[in-house]
């Protein structure tokens, strides 16, 4: 993964890299599409930029114009600004830039996730943000709309996890385990501390939670993305706020916070019988686990795992396809073997591993990356 201060641009492999007739290329402010003169989640400021979602790495404040899918516009406005020029895209409808015509369609990723469409002259490419695929029937992430394929020529995917080590349980049965953790917290007379990144890995452990076990309480920061995904029709379970919680409530309480709160002031006000807990893809490598220090790991992620991104590229039909950020090198390397033509473009992107350590856990899994 890339620092936000190099040059991405500079790096694009001879695969990855622009053509004449290539509907997306890599410039040094993002992806960049020639024929309709706009960004992509562009990391430098624009004069237009389609933006896939909300997380700070794909969407940035101080471009000239934006657009989005709808149902992300309140996340957006809430993190960039009420007075962004925003322009909402309904899943699946079309708007015509400069002849390109473009389209949003849904990545089941966080809110308003979306993988963008990007027509002209008969040909299609998709670039698709960050998606997740669940690969169990009816397991689907209850926040936000579930990823659908789109057939393309070109398809540009993101490869966060993208190591034949990483593969998910069910959803369902993850969050059962975190209920189960909960409630034995509760009857041993504990608070219990969940941390994930704030916006849609938060919320994707909140739908889970079985309210009746206790009250469950939310670091402000979670609390005005909850706002946001409720507004937006999204079912959450009733949450309360620290300073709204009798103290002697607290024991059979889960907190659901960023990461960063661990061993702050706030969580040392959850009382001294604190058990504390974390949710990433990252958890699935116990030298992450140790390196976070709690006492306990729950493998549970918003990206899809290396089954799901094997799917999403096979669904798509596409004869080429471009890795960004993650495994790069490992996925091309696949790619090349199922015959299709491949590269990679390095960005500015990185993941919801900002709140861990990224740079060790990937050193961990590179480790045991498969060889060539």
């Amino acid at each position: 993964m890339s620092d936000s201060s190099s040059d991405p641009a500079a790096h694009a492999d001879d695969e990855g890299s622009s053509g004449a007739d290539d509907l997306i290329v890599l410039r040094p402010e993002g992806l960049y599409c020639p024929a309709g003169d706009f960004h992509i989640d562009p990391w430098r400021p624009v004069a237009r930029a389609v933006i896939t979602h909300a997380h700070a790495d794909h969407a940035r404040v101080g471009h000239g114009a934006y657009l989005a899918s709808a149902v992300s516009a309140g996340v957006l406005r809430a993190r960039l600004g009420a007075g962004i020029a925003l322009q909402g895209l309904g899943y699946g409808e079309a708007v015509m830039l400069n002849g390109v015509r473009v389209s949003l369609h849904p990545a089941g990723h966080v809110l308003g996730s979306a993988q963008v469409r990007v027509e002209h002259r008969g040909r299609v490419w998709v670039a698709s943000g960050d998606y997740f695929v669940s690969g169990i029937e009816g397991d689907s992430n209850a926040t936000c709309a579930p990823f659908e394929p789109v057939r393309c020529h070109c398809f540009i995917t993101e490869s966060t996890f993208g190591l034949p080590i990483y593969r998910w349980r069910a959803q369902a049965a993850v969050q059962r385990d975190i209920n189960a953790w909960w409630q034995a917290n509760a009857e041993a007379g504990r608070a219990s501390l969940l941390m994930g990144y704030s916006f849609g890995k938060a919320q994707r452990l909140l739908a889970g939670l079985d309210p009746s076990i206790g009250p469950i309480v939310t670091h402000g920061a979670v609390e005005t993305l909850n706002a946001a995904y409720r507004d937006a029709g999204v079912a959450l379970p009733p949450t309360r706020g620290l300073d709204d919680t009798p103290r002697e409530q607290l024991a059979r309480a889960i907190a659901i916070a960023p990461p960063a709160v661990q061993g702050s002031a706030w969580a040392r006000r959850l009382g001294t019988e604190v058990s504390d807990a974390f949710a990433s893809g990252w958890m699935r490598l116990r030298g992450a686990r140790r390196r976070q220090g709690v006492d306990r790991g729950f493998v549970l992620s918003d990206h899809a795992d290396w089954p799901g991104l094997q799917r999403a590229i096979h669904a798509t039909g596409a004869e080429r396809v471009i890795v960004t950020h993650g495994y790069e090198a490992v996925m091309v390397r696949w790619l090349a073997q199922q015959g299709l033509r491949s590269g990679s473009f390095v960005t500015a992107y990185g993941d919801d591993s900002v709140e861990l350590d990224a740079g060790a856990a990937a050193a961990d899994a590179a480790a045991i990356a498969p060889a060539a």
